[in-house]
């Protein structure tokens, strides 16, 4: 789960982390007012989406009068903002951070990451802050410092210190930086996080350290545990069906092909992706009916798949473990009754009771079409879209 960088500074703020004053604001009024209410002569408007790179999209403006902060929001609200991390379509700029303007004398980077290699949480910092960290870890890599963290000890001022010598921090502000990683550390820690990440952490030109960014991303699997980050979710920047799915115990992710893909398991779904791919097709989603999907749950499944506008055929791929191939049997004829399937539907049934789903889909009268493995699917699954898309095609 993710937050805006306004409510991961209010985080930050809770555990002491220095950050800028800012006001967080739906209309260019709002702007202006929290511009005055701020007071001095700078301040940075910053679009917030759920999206990194927004400077290159030109979502953060420097204002120096509340005029420039007016035509400023007045360009960003309620309109599209393109970024490096949003894809060509981008993101509606529903919300605006107006923040204090800051002198800055030097940019670093600061990140708390899940290191599964160390199973544990790792500190990625580096002197070269205020840019694309992939393209310093591509071109200067030296510049990247990497410091694995004990679980069972967590941060101490030494180790620190000892990151804050790596990065040529002024020995004035070791204990400074010091108190701040074992602060973040616990935001971190304490919140169940899967990503914080700062870029910039900016020296200010009175030599105390601010947190001019924040990224804060969540672990799912632990949000149980934090209801008071769950209300925190912006339901306008997700993707309408991922959301529809979750309520339903799908993991669904939509993408920008015309094979719909229906599969019980992650890897056996990302696999069949990469067939369709191999076979010239492109995938429409990522959906996992789970281990324990219903009849009901396939259902659902096939609604949310079919709201995807290019859709020109379904491939359901189940290998049956926990997950019985009849019960997926009975829920994809359920499914495509209910919803008065149009697309053709290819089936590729094996373990558990396949030839018994394979029996119900036989007797359904549904215009299903069999494959005996993978690779028959995909091909029956591209070589149908491909004729779809013929001109003088039904479909």
């Amino acid at each position: 789960m993710k937050i805006h960088e306004y409510q991961a500074k209010q985080i930050f703020g809770r555990y002491g982390v220095a950050v800028p004053s800012g006001v967080v604001c739906s209309s260019a009024d709002e702007a202006v007012a929290a511009s005055r209410k701020l007071g001095g002569n700078k301040w940075v408007v910053k679009a917030q989406i759920y999206a990194g790179g927004r400077g290159k999209g030109g979502g953060v403006k420097l204002a120096t009068t509340h005029e420039d902060v007016r035509k400023i929001a007045d360009a960003m609200l309620n309109h599209v903002l393109v970024t490096p991390q949003t894809g060509p379509n981008g993101q509606m700029v529903r919300r605006l951070y107006v923040e204090q303007g800051v002198e800055i004398t030097h940019e670093y980077y600061v990140a708390l990451v899940v290191d599964r290699t160390m199973q544990c949480i790792s500190l990625i910092a580096s002197e070269a802050g205020g840019m694309d960290i992939e393209q310093v870890a591509m071109q200067t890599p030296s510049k990247i410092n990497k410091m694995a963290i004990n679980p069972l000890i967590g941060v101490n001022v030494e180790t620190a210190k000892g990151m804050a010598r790596k990065l040529n921090l002024p020995p004035a502000n070791w204990s400074e930086f010091a108190e701040l990683i074992i602060q973040l550390y616990r935001v971190f820690d304490e919140n169940d996080a899967s990503l914080l990440e700062i870029n910039p952490l900016v020296m200010t030109h009175d030599h105390q350290l601010l947190t001019l960014d924040a990224k804060l991303n969540f672990d799912d699997n632990a949000l149980f545990r934090h209801p008071e980050i769950v209300a925190l979710r912006d339901l306008d920047e997700e993707d309408l069906l991922e959301v529809e799915a979750a309520r339903h115990e799908l993991s669904y992710i939509a993408l920008d092909g015309n094979i719909g893909c229906l599969v019980n398991g992650a890897g056996l779904a990302m696999a069949t992706m990469d067939i369709i791919k191999l076979y010239g097709g492109n995938p429409a989603n990522f959906l996992d009916v789970g281990g324990g999907a219903t009849a009901e749950k396939v259902t659902e499944a096939f609604k949310i798949m079919l709201r995807h506008p290019d859709i020109k055929a379904i491939l359901v791929n189940i290998f049956g473990g926990i997950m019985r191939c009849d019960v997926i049997a009975e829920g994809i004829v359920q499914a495509a009754q209910e919803v008065k399937l149009t697309v053709p539907l290819i089936v590729r049934l094996a373990g558990t009771n396949a030839e018994m789903g394979k029996q119900i889909l036989a007797q359904s009268g549904l215009a299903v079409i069999s494959a005996d493995n993978m690779a028959d699917a995909a091909r029956q699954a591209v070589e149908l879209t491909a004729s779809s898309m013929q001109p003088g095609s039904m479909n």
